[in-house]
């Protein structure tokens, strides 16, 4: 039987979501991997445990995560199920996505209302909760018209089956659209989910300063760009790194020589600073004040903690942020 901490709330900080009444955790925990069917149930079950010991209230799912798709939200489900009863349901923020190819025929992805609406009441179905906290459009779908997508996350929160709604991934010029319906319509977008590193910074071309400005929230993944920024890769590509695997997100074509070098130099700081790679890459996604939280995976509880030691040291130089910045242009 599994008893949270009492002492849960003591060391996390929870930063306001934009300008909503949301407080989202610095440090939320992604289920894109390692919590499918093909995953072992009780190491997903024991890394969710201690992750809401630690204070991560946030847990975020998709519709398509497993592999197979949908099993993490069912094991998540399963987990909520044995573990969160009573009263601590309250006390989790839960999201999630649709957007992404998730069941064959021309209703099983992008943005039409009738696969939004859905694909939430599978995912509600297979979490057996009554509601998301908030639920996104996984990506911006070029052949539905933005109102219709955006229409169908207004519902989702009128149906009472999500609190809040988000966007993932969209441009611009598309957040800005897409925020403006939301806002004529009754139902304000209060986060963007775009992926954002040291490696992959698109998001500063615009994209922060239109969520500042309208007052939106935003929670980076991938922020450690897919492993490049740990110690994994210190040394060329390992036989069981992501960028090993034919079939990963991380090609072995992207570890080039110059790659290699970017990693070793950022380490060389990290260890200056007392932290790991990892946990500097995660520490300087949060010094902007834009940034609501930094979504993290997790393949065991240690990784888990070790990511979450980026805590203890939070804070850059400008001599640090001078020298890093001079390694990644």
């Amino acid at each position: 039987m599994y008893t949270p901490s009492p002492s849960r709330y003591d060391s996390m900080t929870y930063n306001r979501c934009g300008k909503s009444g949301l407080l989202l955790p610095i440090i939320s925990l992604g289920l894109w991997h390692n919590f499918g069917s093909v995953d072992v149930f009780d190491n997903g079950r024991s890394i969710i445990h201690r992750a809401f010991d630690k204070g991560i209230t946030h847990f975020d799912l998709a519709n398509n995560y497993g592999p197979e798709a949908g099993s993490a939200e069912e094991n998540f489900g399963k987990i909520l199920k044995r573990d969160f009863t009573n009263y601590l349901r309250d006390e989790l923020i839960i999201s999630t996505k649709a957007g992404y190819n998730m069941w064959p025929g021309p209703y099983g992805e992008w943005g039409s209302r009738k696969y939004l609406l859905s694909s939430l009441d599978q995912s509600l179905k297979r979490m057996q909760i009554d509601y998301v906290d908030i639920f996104y459009s996984h990506r911006f779908d070029p052949d539905t018209p933005l109102e219709e997508t955006m229409m169908a996350l207004d519902h989702t929160v009128r149906s009472g089956k999500a609190l809040y709604v988000g966007i993932s991934s969209y441009s611009p010029a598309d957040t800005k659209r897409a925020v403006d319906i939301l806002k004529q319509l009754g139902t304000p977008c209060i986060i963007h989910q775009p992926r954002y590193s040291m490696f992959d910074r698109w998001v500063e071309d615009g994209l922060l300063d239109v969520l500042e400005q309208e007052g939106i929230g935003c929670i980076p993944f991938s922020p450690l760009a897919q492993g490049m920024l740990t110690n994994k890769y210190l040394k060329g590509i390992p036989a069981d790194s992501r960028a090993a695997k034919a079939s990963g997100y991380l090609q072995a074509s992207e570890i080039t020589e110059e790659r290699l070098k970017q990693i070793t130099q950022l380490n060389e700081i990290a260890t200056n600073r007392r932290q790991s790679l990892a946990q500097m890459a995660i520490a300087w996604l949060l010094k902007d004040k834009r940034i609501s939280s930094v979504l993290i995976g997790a393949s065991s509880v240690k990784q888990l903690d070790d990511n979450l030691d980026c805590l203890n040291q939070l804070s850059f130089t400008k001599d640090e942020l001078s020298a890093i910045e001079k390694i990644l242009s």
